[in-house]
């Protein structure tokens, strides 16, 4: 049996395909430009959910932030643009992921951020956030919500705010897990596809973690 071998023309299009994808985004006025590769979400662009959260998002410059699940990192190094005063971790549990994220903060000039391999919360330790985000996967179980938001309010400090962007076909669960987890609910923005949800932290919040936080997804 012969070897199967690319033409040139092939050869010439799956070499495009292994280049960088790069683009440019400009977000509440921080442009930064960023490079992807095929196999990461909406590595051809902003993604219209994370344009809508960070539209909506209540950010003071001195904020310490984590975005979890944070792909080539578009939510946090805005946020790290957003709040100079902070330091924001960016976290994903596809090593991949976590590169581009460093090479999109070396690119752009960000040096408040720390981008880690991390399984939810596994490696974050006893780390504590004024404001957490994500965008949240649809294609997850029910449990794997409510890990990730009891391990989401154990690293939030007093007053902190855990915003989540999801698909609107869900929003009735986020609110219900919500206000179980956390005790409140606020819905920040509905669009067509997408919905904004924000819950907060009571401002007696404990000053240690307790529980294991180590379960949610990334």
């Amino acid at each position: 049996m012969t070897a199967f071998s690319p033409t040139g023309d092939t050869r010439d299009y799956l070499e495009r395909l292994r280049r960088d994808i790069i683009f440019t985004e400009t977000v509440r006025g921080q442009a930064l430009n960023f490079h992807t590769t095929w196999g990461l979400f909406s590595p051809k662009g902003l993604d219209a959910g994370s344009r809508l959260l960070l539209e909506h998002l209540e950010i003071a410059p001195e904020d310490d932030t984590l975005d979890l699940g944070c792909g080539y990192g578009p939510l946090g190094l805005i946020m790290a643009r957003l709040a100079p005063r902070g330091i924001h971790l960016l976290v994903d549990k596809d090593f991949v992921a976590v590169d581009y994220s460093r090479k999109n903060a070396e690119l752009n000039g960000i040096i408040n951020v720390e981008c880690c391999l991390s399984n939810g919360f596994d490696q974050i330790g006893r780390r504590r956030f004024d404001l957490i985000v994500s965008n949240l996967p649809a294609k997850v179980s029910k449990e794997l919500y409510y890990l990730y938001f009891h391990d989401a309010l154990a690293h939030m400090k007093p007053g902190a705010r855990f915003y989540v962007v999801t698909i609107s076909g869900i929003r009735k669960f986020i609110q219900k897990a919500f206000q179980e987890v956390f005790g409140n609910y606020a819905k920040i923005k509905q669009g067509s596809t997408y919905t904004v949800a924000l819950a907060r932290a009571s401002q007696s919040q404990p000053a240690q973690l307790q529980g294991n936080t180590g379960n949610a997804a990334g």
